[in-house]
């Protein structure tokens, strides 16, 4: 049997294949309310027969949105309309949908990206104060966020908490905490963004104290049956950042607090980084997470083609394999790889005429009758 379509446990939740679907923001939310454009995303994802589907970055807080754009869950307003996808998308869906949950930390009041991307000045109609560890600016000539006081970094615990049980009543099978890509709570584990001198900066110890109190806080709110879990980026690839090995020392501290897995990333929290770009390039920073906490470890990061996934679960350099772009740009990818590779996947019915006719079989439980 292929390992890429070998049954997966990720806690309580058990997956079809180890072919994950990584959150993409669609910057198509308004107000924080999803809008038709998530179903018919999000519903020809969920088609794919991927083991898991992770919906975009999900913001807990106004102010935690990257965008104006950014999906929310912080309203019953925001509930409603992610109802109404999740109603629509799991009728029909084959793979699980699972939530991100984030806050963008000084990272937020962006342009949305085909807009450039840029800040957006909290004086502007579109923008809004951000905060952060400290009044540190991402970037040279950007407007330093408010650092959070003992009431603000409350808030923020209580933010996450409160998505979180929203995402549970929505069906939700899984949560996953964002603290990668140089957002709120990968800011504070990082000496690059986090300059504070009480207990929440400084020591290494105290840079994961606040992320490890949002990971307890979001654990403590959701039953045992929805596993909850983290993304990281292994290294901020800037000399004097966060760097693999203090990953490994967060990800065993996770591991005593329950945490499901670790979805292994890089980079974002600095326009000073310098990543070097290639063919599965954070691949080795998963599997040192791998070998040295032991937790399940989800690989991503340019990984294309279905040999390449292959090959890293075959050499136990992580536990499943997670696509963005690659689904973005083929939403068939978990098919043409199950092809590849000789195994079987499921497949919606109304699909199963698809089958080219050189595979004897493609879809699990395949049967297909004409008159």
């Amino acid at each position: 049997m292929s390992n890429l379509f070998s049954p997966w446990t990720l806690g309580p939740l058990e997956l079809e294949n180890r072919i994950v679907i990584a959150p993409m923001c669609q910057y198509s939310a308004v107000d924080g309310n999803a809008q038709d454009w998530h179903i018919i995303h999000l519903g020809n994802l969920a088609l794919s027969g991927a083991g898991m589907l992770i919906i975009e970055a999900t913001a807990v807080s106004p102010e935690g949105r990257i965008t104006p754009g950014d999906l929310g869950l912080y309203s019953d307003e925001n509930e409603a309309a992610l109802k109404r996808v999740m109603d629509a998308v799991t009728k029909y869906a084959i793979s699980p949908l699972v939530i991100q949950l984030a806050h963008a930390g000084r990272k937020a009041s962006s342009q949305v990206p085909w807009d450039g991307g840029a800040q957006i000045p909290p004086d502007e109609p579109e923008g809004w104060k951000a905060v952060g560890p400290s009044s540190l600016p991402h970037a040279p000539g950007e407007d330093a966020p408010r650092a959070l006081d003992e009431a603000g970094l409350a808030k923020v615990r209580e933010d996450f908490a409160s998505s979180a049980r929203r995402a549970v009543a929505l069906g939700f099978r899984g949560i996953e905490v964002h603290m990668a890509h140089g957002y709120l709570l990968h800011q504070f584990l990082s000496p690059i963004a986090n300059q504070r001198s009480d207990a929440y900066g400084g020591s290494l110890e105290n840079r994961m104290r606040f992320p490890l109190e949002v990971f307890d806080a979001v654990k403590a709110t959701v039953p045992e049956n929805i596993p909850v879990w983290v993304r990281v980026s292994a290294t901020d690839w800037v000399p004097g950042g966060w760097d693999l090995e203090s990953t490994v020392a967060f990800g065993n501290v996770l591991k005593d607090r329950g945490c499901a897995a670790i979805h292994v990333s890089s980079g974002g929290v600095s326009p000073k980084q310098e990543i070097p770009l290639s063919d599965g390039y954070q691949v080795p920073l998963a599997a040192r997470v791998k070998k040295e906490v032991g937790l399940p470890t989800i690989a991503v990061g340019l990984i294309t083609e279905p040999a390449h996934a292959e090959e890293i679960l075959e050499n136990g350099n992580a536990d499943a394999i997670a696509l963005a772009r690659g689904m973005l740009y083929d939403p068939r990818w978990p098919w043409h790889a199950a092809a590849e590779l000789g195994a079987e996947i499921s497949a919606p019915p109304q699909y199963w005429r698809s089958q080219p006719r050189e595979f004897k079989k493609l879809f699990k439980n395949q049967r297909v009758g004409h008159r």
